[in-house]
């Protein structure tokens, strides 16, 4: 109940496309060639149950494909952010990284924390993995922003980076980018 008044009150408030990884300094010079899709949702439309966080879902992550990597591609780079968010700065649901270049997919669940094929970043929550969405009621539809970005080099990192280092380390490096956006509404 409490959450729902909440959510009322905060309607108007979004973190915004500003902030995104997508219009970083790091990234949104570079072409946008990389085709991300997924089978659980089209573009733009509403992201199912299933994908949902905890306590509202069963928190899977959906299953992504993306085509149209550049030949150079060392390592692919995996970000879901929410603009919707009442904060001064979208929600960080998944940062993934140290994805092969030779990878065109990941299936339902993949992205959890026990793959072993990818490294993770720090989500809002300061913890790690797929984190589904989890809009705060009454607030409205939250757009759910994937993000995939082709580096040109491998990162490194000695502890789980945030957003903000990955993003750093990312400079000069991304040579293409591809976005997927949905919709998952907390009623």
């Amino acid at each position: 109940m409490l959450s729902r008044i909440l959510g009322r009150l905060l309607k108007s408030i979004h973190a915004g496309e500003n902030h995104l990884a997508w219009n970083n300094k790091a990234t949104h010079h570079v072409p946008a060639t990389i085709s991300l899709s997924s089978n659980a949702f089209q573009p733009n439309g509403n992201i199912p149950l299933q994908y949902a966080g905890p306590g509202v879902g069963d928190n899977i992550s959906p299953a992504l494909s993306w085509s149209d990597t550049p030949e150079n591609t060392k390592e692919l780079v995996i970000i879901l952010q929410d603009p919707d968010a009442p904060l001064t700065k979208p929600f960080v649901h998944l940062i993934a990284y140290g994805i092969s270049a030779h990878t065109d997919k990941f299936e339902d669940g993949e992205l959890a924390t026990t793959s072993t094929q990818i490294k993770f970043g720090k989500n809002t929550f300061k913890g790690f993995g797929y984190t589904g969405p989890r809009a705060l009621p009454s607030h409205g539809p939250h757009r759910y922003v994937f993000q995939i970005f082709a580096l040109d080099k491998p990162l490194s990192f000695a502890t789980m980076p945030t957003l903000e280092i990955l993003l750093d380390a990312m400079q000069n490096s991304v040579i293409a980018r591809g976005r997927l956006d949905g919709f998952f509404e907390s009623i």
